[in-house]
């Protein structure tokens, strides 16, 4: 009988996940296609910081130094991850690629890039988003003699210095990527097309998450009126919304956090533009509205969608790409599949990883425990 499990993606769901089967003693095989664990953290911009404060952005088990600033650094957070795996003594497979898994009688068939086949009892997704970006197909791309790049390239801001650039989307990273690069020196257009709910970074002394957490469980009626008074504080220092407000409330959809990109735009450095793109000239873009614009460098900062390829066709996506799941991490579609990292929402990702790896070894030790002989 095949007993291990595949965990596929050494980010902080999977290194979290395989602490937690190493826990219960469940064997498993956590592979990463990257050189080390956190990979894509490691290559995401410079001045990351995290928006969720450091007492809710831990993994199971482990807490950050006392020294760690409230909002921790991209390289903070990543020096956490590997201090994590090594206090957990995790094994980690690096440079493996999954391309493709099947079902097989007893379980799951990895076939990998470099020609491996293994099987498996279960398998865990633990990939993430960041891994995949979105990148809108617009006509005429082809054509237009500037650079196109989705947020994930984005570094730092020196080789965009006097350049045109477009930033297409207010999400958190569209937002401080654009106001980084227009403090620069870039000249920096902002293309909103459904607006965004901008909210503090924090609330008095208290990370906003903190202050949302807290609030979450209260009825939706208080909670909205809790916001409105947060709205109307934002519009008392810092005068009226200088984006527009979408149609959603930032109780439904993770907001913009923090303001550089708000004081970028009322000191004059940025642009709005509210409208979406309908395709690509050979100077720049066409507008939805009709009219166009010259750039250098168009910036996508559209988002990520979960990295399901290897799963092909076994299992069905609700609209926002994420499998659908019985549970919080349970496949809908397939027995002996589970999805930690795919959960988001006003507590954090991190929350959700710290709530969801122990879930899925809690399962898996369950169904070995039923499935031995008596």
């Amino acid at each position: 009988m095949i007993s291990r499990v595949l965990v596929v993606g050494a980010g902080p769901a999977g290194l979290a996940t395989a602490a937690e089967l190493k826990r219960v003693g469940v064997p498993y095989r956590l592979v990463e296609k990257g050189k080390a664990s956190g990979h894509t953290w490691e290559h995401l911009y410079d001045s990351l910081t995290l928006h969720t404060g450091k007492h809710m952005s831990t993994l199971p088990g482990m807490k950050y130094p006392a020294t760690t600033g409230l909002f921790p650094t991209r390289l903070e957070f990543l020096e956490y991850l590997h201090r994590y795996e090594r206090a957990n003594g995790l094994q980690v497979e690096t440079g493996k690629t999954l391309n493709t898994l099947a079902r097989v009688p007893n379980g799951w068939r990895a076939i990998f890039a470099d020609g491996e086949s293994a099987d498996f009892s279960d398998v865990v997704i633990t990939s993430g988003i960041v891994a995949s970006p979105r990148m809108p197909n617009l006509p005429g791309r082809e054509q237009f003699g500037g650079r196109v790049m989705h947020s994930s390239e984005y570094l730092r801001p020196a080789p965009f210095v006097n350049q045109r650039v477009l930033v297409v989307g207010v999400g958190n990273s569209g937002g401080e990527i654009g106001a980084e690069l227009a403090r620069a020196g870039a000249r920096v257009t902002v293309a909103v097309r459904s607006g965004a709910n901008v909210v503090p970074k924090t609330i008095g002394p208290f990370p906003a998450q903190y202050v949302r957490y807290l609030t979450g469980k209260l009825p939706r009626a208080v909670q909205e009126l809790i916001f409105a008074r947060v709205q109307q504080r934002i519009e008392r220092q810092y005068g009226p919304p200088v984006l527009p407000r979408p149609a959603h409330s930032a109780l439904d959809a993770i907001p913009l956090i923090g303001f550089s990109l708000v004081e970028a735009i009322r000191d004059g450095l940025i642009e709005v533009k509210v409208a979406g793109l309908e395709r690509y000239t050979s100077t720049g873009v066409r507008f939805t509205d009709g009219t166009e614009g010259e750039f250098d460098v168009v910036l996508l900062a559209t988002g990520f969608q979960p990295a399901l390829e290897p799963l092909g066709a076994l299992v069905r996506r609700d609209a926002k790409g994420f499998a659908l799941r019985t549970d919080r991490v349970t496949s809908a579609d397939q027995p002996g599949l589970y999805f930690v990292g795919h959960n988001y929402d006003h507590t954090g990702g991190l929350t959700n990883i710290r709530q969801d790896a122990p879930l899925v070894a809690s399962h898996l030790k369950a169904a070995r425990v039923k499935a031995t002989p008596r």
